[in-house]
């Protein structure tokens, strides 16, 4: 057949050009050029234009940055597949296919968008219906308004802002929607917020994340009664955050018993494609209108949304931008045009159900699982799987705090949930680390607080999850329980701890992830708080410093880089076998420690200071009695030569010593008499941590013993029976006395060593004169 050279042009060209941007291999020039030359500066447009290779190379550049920092896009770009390139390709056919004359630019647009319309409705069993193609996935919301706008309000067209001021209208929107939604359909259609209604959610019966069916029917009938005209219900087939589906078809029945719009959004109508669909989720087939957005349920890029919506008037619905009389503008459905027809009925249901399975597959190994809690709207079927870990109240702990509920109850679950809230933080943060492809992420929910969602139909297509990153995720999830549960057990004991340790500060932040927050509290009598901040600072860095270096399983650090609190050692994640204990009394025999150096050191510098203030006195005043002592004739240059050559002057020596123990400038007289420096006191032992505990080889810090009590009791009894052995092989004719007689030959020996010890630094003594000590007069002499 004859193919277009222009369409072959353009699909070679958008081939090489996708090799070339998924090429994530540098080569070493381009590197060094990109040192010297930053591409991301804006600079002024060459006047002699540049090739495509190189235009591409530039775009790579932008796209993958220096050091490759967005792992998640590049991963992205690596799994478009075909289905991707063909809808990349559908934005360059649409500008290439509005060059052509307007007649045959309105047959293959009408073709384009009346194809496309059609399969999207038979494939969501959406009937008779019409499609609005857009970019922004609100949009076509705010084109129903309008539509919906034009439709009960008949002088709308003449009269605009004031028919709406006579009668106000009210949209209804579930306070589980999307966040902001409301306020920007009132933005763009220019009306108060007042016209918008956030319907509660269910509080005593059914699912939290459903709309209350009951209390929006009352608020309708509060709104007729002071004469306002309900325009519009936005329903959720799945919500944002827990994916729950409203009760459609009781929503169905108030809508047309107060003749208002239904309109439904969620990421569950993608189940409508599969053969079989819960009635939650097949009654949206009989609304209104509702959104859809294809690209993220099947891994396409750059493709619009649509909303499918029923109409009869076409208007209208031309009123209200839902259709359009200008051709390129019905090109937005090219790319999709495209894409439906290579992945065809099969390649769409196909992945769809993939995830499906997927969402499955996570929910029944959550199942088997403790300390898990989920959160499904059915356990048979549900795309979105929530789940958070939380640890039950045991039989003995309910009592205790059944029985304080009365005096602490808001403050202890307050607390409760916000340590709960975090250490599911860090346990979505974790997950999503360890397995990326898996694409889960973290949620606020209203009423579980933080949890971990796993959404496939929004990630899967994109990532392309398999069913073996499903099962290392649940294996990287059972690692991550036993470290959940033992911090969370023992951050009691870890405050308890630290408050009963002098010294030491416990420091309650309920957003940080671990075992808790202790601070090294620093007494000074300094009464500048600069100063003493400074100092507070400075051990506490040195303390974070020394507890790095032990070897150990647990992560010390400052803290979050934003909101926490400053000159404190945080403490992460342990493990069961953490001896709370010996970590406190550590962290505190450290801390001592630094401070005790910390002042030793001050005080060194201040007895320095002083030391070399004093020699300097002592040295002037050597020199004037020097001069005395000779004369003023031997300071004469050529009279004191010839007369210390007649009469040589015998200068006594004196040295000076200064004693950094003692802090004194001492004579070195005394040093003559006994042949050896310094009789000042004795330097202060170093302070050392008192809990030099004995570990076994290869055992790390803070680690409780493995060994329990049984085992060491027999072993015990073992030792002491083989004493007894011991004793009763001993001769019979050995008295008490004797058998002692080895011992005390062993002392005899041991005192001989000592008093040939003390003659050798005797013998050492009797040197006439040191060397050291020659130096140092030799050094006052010339002064």
């Amino acid at each position: 057949k004859m193919v277009d050279p222009t369409l072959a042009e353009m699909g070679k060209n958008l081939n090489e050009a996708m090799k070339m941007l998924e090429d994530n291999q540098r080569k070493v020039e381009e590197e060094n050029e990109k040192k010297y030359a930053r591409k991301d500066i804006p600079g002024p447009l060459q006047g002699s234009g540049q090739d495509m290779v190189s235009i591409l190379q530039l775009v790579q550049n932008l796209m993958h940055g220096e050091e490759e920092e967005e792992t998640s896009q590049s991963y992205r770009l690596q799994n478009l597949g075909e289905q991707g390139h063909m809808a990349l390709l559908g934005h360059s056919l649409a500008a290439y296919i509005s060059v052509l004359d307007r007649e045959r630019l309105r047959k293959l647009t009408t073709r384009i968008l009346s194809d496309t319309t059609l399969w999207l409705c038979r494939l969501f069993r959406y009937e008779n219906g019409s499609a609005y193609y857009h970019e922004d996935d609100r949009e076509g919301l705010l084109k129903i308004c309008r539509l919906v706008i034009h439709t009960r309000y008949e002088d709308y067209t003449l009269e605009g802002f004031n028919v709406l001021y006579t009668k106000q209208p009210v949209i209804y929107i579930s306070s589980a929607a999307r966040t902001g939604l409301g306020q920007a359909l009132c933005n763009q259609l220019g009306l108060p917020l007042s016209c918008v209604c956030r319907v509660p959610c269910n509080t005593m019966f059914g699912s939290q994340h459903q709309m209350d069916v009951a209390l929006l029917d009352r608020l309708i009938k509060d709104d007729v009664e002071f004469g306002k005209l309900p325009l519009l219900l936005v329903a959720n087939a799945g919500t944002p955050g827990a994916g729950h589906t409203d009760k459609l078809g009781r929503l169905k029945e108030l809508c047309e018993q107060y003749k208002m719009w239904l309109h439904v959004e969620g990421v569950n109508l993608a189940t409508l494609a599969l053969g079989y669909v819960s009635s939650s989720v097949l009654a949206a087939t009989k609304c209104d209108s509702m959104t859809m957005t294809l690209g993220s349920w099947l891994g396409l890029p750059a493709v619009p949304a649509v909303t499918l919506y029923r109409h009869e008037d076409p208007s209208l619905s031309l009123a209200a931008g839902l259709t359009s009389s200008q051709p390129v503008e019905k090109l937005r459905a090219l790319p999709l045009w495209l894409s439906l027809q290579y992945l065809g009925h099969d390649g769409i249901v196909e992945r769809i159900k993939h995830a499906s399975q997927l969402s499955q597959r996570l929910l029944e190994n959550l199942k088997n699982l403790d300390f898990i809690k989920t959160s499904v709207e059915d356990e048979l079927s549900s795309p979105v799987v929530v789940f958070k870990f939380f640890q039950e109240y045991s039989n003995r702990d309910q009592t205790s705090h059944a029985a304080q509920a009365s005096t602490i109850q808001h403050p202890i679950m307050s607390n409760e949930r916000h340590i709960y809230d975090t250490f599911n933080q860090w346990l979505g943060e974790q997950l999503a680390q360890l397995v990326p492809a898996s694409g889960v992420d973290v949620v606020e929910l209203e009423d579980e607080g933080t949890c971990v969602r796993f959404s496939p139909l929004m990630t899967s297509a994109v990532l392309g999850t398999e069913i073996q990153d499903i099962d290392y995720l649940v294996d990287c999830l059972k690692m991550k329980i036993p470290v959940l549960t033992s911090t969370l057990q023992l951050r009691e004991e870890f405050e308890q701890e630290v408050r009963r340790t002098v010294g030491l500060l416990y420091i309650e932040d309920l957003a940080w992830p671990g075992l808790g927050v202790v601070r090294y509290n620093y007494h000074s009598d300094e009464k500048n708080d600069d100063k003493q901040e400074k100092e507070l600072e400075k051990i506490n860095t040195e303390l974070l410093k020394k507890l790095n270096e032990l070897e150990s399983d647990l992560t010390f650090s400052l803290g979050p880089e934003f909101g926490g609190q400053k000159n404190c050692v945080y403490i992460g994640m342990v493990t069961e076998d953490l001896d709370v204990s010996e970590l406190v009394e550590t962290i505190a025999a450290t801390g001592r420690e630094i401070e005790e150096n910390s002042r030793l050191l001050e005080n060194m510098t201040e007895v320095v200071r002083k030391g070399i203030q004093e020699a300097q006195l002592q040295l002037q005043k050597a020199n004037e009695e020097r001069l005395l002592e000779e004369g003023l004739l031997r300071q004469i240059p050529v009279v004191g030569s010839v007369l210390n050559w007649f009469s040589p002057f015998q200068a006594s020596s004196k040295g000076r010593t200064f004693n950094l123990t003692a802090g004194s400038l001492e004579s070195t007289e005394s040093m003559y008499v006994s042949k050896a420096q310094g009789t000042g006191s004795t330097p202060p032992p170093t302070p050392t941590s008192s809990l030099a505990k004995q570990r076994l080889p290869g055992q790390k810090a803070f680690k409780r013993s493995l060994r329990s009590s049984d085992g060491f009791s027999e072993t015990s009894s073992i030792s002491h029976c083989d004493d007894l052995d011991k004793l009763d092989q001993r001769p019979p004719n050995l008295s008490p006395g004797q058998e002692q007689g080895p011992l005390e030959m062993e002392g005899a020996e041991e005192q001989k060593e000592v008093v040939q010890a003390k003659t050798d630094t005797e013998d050492i003594h009797s040197d006439k004169s040191p060397p050291d000590c020659t130096k140092v007069e030799d050094q006052g002499s010339q002064r």
